[in-house]
């Protein structure tokens, strides 16, 4: 029986820096940051069958399904059995992370853990490019030009989800599908719970 994985993971709610704390993470100690998000908008341009199915469910308005998720994150996480992974953004339901439990070995698991208030702040200050999904913040990491992407020069948007009623709603769904994730994840040990308001200190 093939040995499982060695990965370390990082969970946060909407708005937590969590992929910023995860490319800091990922390049100064050297590993292969995963981003669930990045990885479903990969596939949806390159027209492959997870991509076009997630595209289906997005263009109809409704989340992209665990099994969707969790074909496409474990399909990539085999295919580099080697190498020692950072994942972001996944699991985020109990499945996906019983799914995930049957072929890696979570070494370290990070839990940021953000007040609602500075969440939702933050998410109605946020400004994303489209295509290639980086992110601004209008406070601390604002772009050049307002409502320009720095790179491509073409227009950043603020999301539907991010807008304050849909903020919150998608806060609270996300603490009812994290609990037993979390506590799954603490049941295994090696979990560390980061607090605090600000990403760089954290």
């Amino acid at each position: 029986m093939a040995s499982k994985l060695s990965c370390t993971d990082i969970l946060g709610p909407p708005g937590s820096g969590k992929g910023t704390v995860c490319q800091r993470s990922a390049q100064n100690f050297g590993l292969q940051h995963l981003y669930s998000g990045h990885s479903l908008q990969e596939n949806i341009k390159a027209n492959t069958k997870v991509g076009d199915m997630a595209k289906q469910y997005r263009e109809k308005g409704l989340l992209v399904p665990d099994h969707v998720i969790t074909h496409l994150m474990l399909s990539k996480l085999e295919n580099r059995h080697s190498q020692h992974w950072l994942l972001d953004g996944f699991p985020r339901t109990l499945g996906q992370a019983e799914a995930l439990d049957k072929i890696c070995d979570l070494d370290l698991v990070i839990i940021l853990n953000i007040p609602s208030e500075t969440l939702k702040d933050r998410l109605g200050r946020r400004w994303i490019h489209p295509s290639s999904r980086r992110e601004y913040n209008l406070d601390f990491s604002p772009p050049h030009v307002h409502g320009i992407d720095d790179i491509a020069g073409e227009p950043s948007v603020q999301q539907e989800d991010d807008k304050p009623e849909a903020a919150a709603a998608r806060l609270r769904q996300y603490r009812d599908m994290a609990k037993p994730v979390t506590e799954l994840c603490k049941s295994q040990g090696a979990c560390y719970q980061c607090s605090g308001t600000e990403t760089n200190k954290m």
